[in-house]
């Protein structure tokens, strides 16, 4: 299986700290790779550096071979697709020109829509659910909402490579389930902050877990999801099953309140 994406020890630090430290992280041609980890051990600060809102101390990405930050941002835009955790828009846009911004890396400055643009745009926000709301205002919508036509933006960049920082973190169940039943179904690779384990036991091939700006551990989500590794990093008891229907790992949180054996 080709490598998509080598970082090597990767660091970034704020203030003379240390966000993150030699981080290694690698992602296969269509894996849907994980990251977990406590709030406040790196995972997002590692993805901002990737999609380059942040600039690493030290450290190289590689994005098929090539060095990612002397890429031209267009270029690495026409690879990755980015859902971050924000949804913030400055100005008043309809849905359906949010979503075709999207489009912005296949075009030249000035560039108009074309009808295969719209189709395009439509498409996406139709896989959403989100259609019918094409002409509203984007501001008007609720924080689910909003999250919902970012990822049908990244969909419509028709890039193969998503990179989504917790990106269902505002969305209800259903709409969770959705969100990654969908980017299965597009068979790109990922790579993912996911902060319900039970969701990165369901989805992920593989799972890096970070600690306190470090790679913890990383392997399977059988290898990772232990009891003993949740409670190492997470500082809880759980109980990890196999689920009869699924077939993957089912997590159960226990309270404080119980004692066990």
């Amino acid at each position: 299986m080709d490598t998509r994406l080598q970082i090597e020890n990767l660091t970034f630090a704020y203030s003379n700290k240390d966000i993150i430290n030699e981080v290694n992280i690698s992602v296969k041609k269509g894996e849907f790779v994980g990251l977990i980890g406590p709030n406040g051990s790196g995972k997002s600060t590692v993805l901002k550096n990737l999609y380059r809102a942040l600039d690493p101390d030290r450290g190289s990405v590689h994005l098929d071979g090539e060095n990612l930050f002397k890429m031209s941002h267009k270029a690495s835009a026409e690879k990755i697709g980015v859902v971050g955790q924000e949804n913030m828009v400055p100005f008043d846009f309809k849905v359906e020109e949010i979503v075709a911004m999207g489009r912005s890396p296949h075009k030249k400055l000035f560039d108009p829509d074309t009808k295969k643009d719209h189709e395009i745009v439509m498409h996406a926000l139709a896989h959403l659910g989100m259609a019918d709301v094409a002409k509203r205002s984007y501001l008007n919508l609720s924080g689910g909402e909003k999250q919902r036509v970012l990822i049908a933006r990244v969909i419509a960049q028709e890039t193969d490579f998503l990179i989504l920082d917790e990106p269902t973190n505002h969305l209800d169940i259903s709409y969770q389930l959705q969100i990654f039943d969908l980017v299965k179904r597009l068979e790109v690779t990922v790579l993912s902050a996911i902060h319900d384990l039970n969701m990165a036991a369901m989805y992920c091939d593989r799972i890096y877990v970070l600690k306190d700006g470090k790679i913890f551990f990383s392997g399977t989500p059988e290898e990772v999801l232990t009891v003993q590794l949740i409670r190492e990093v997470y500082g809880i008891e759980s109980d990890v099953t196999i689920h009869p229907l699924t077939q993957k790992l089912a997590i159960t949180f226990l309270p404080e309140s119980l004692k066990y054996n």
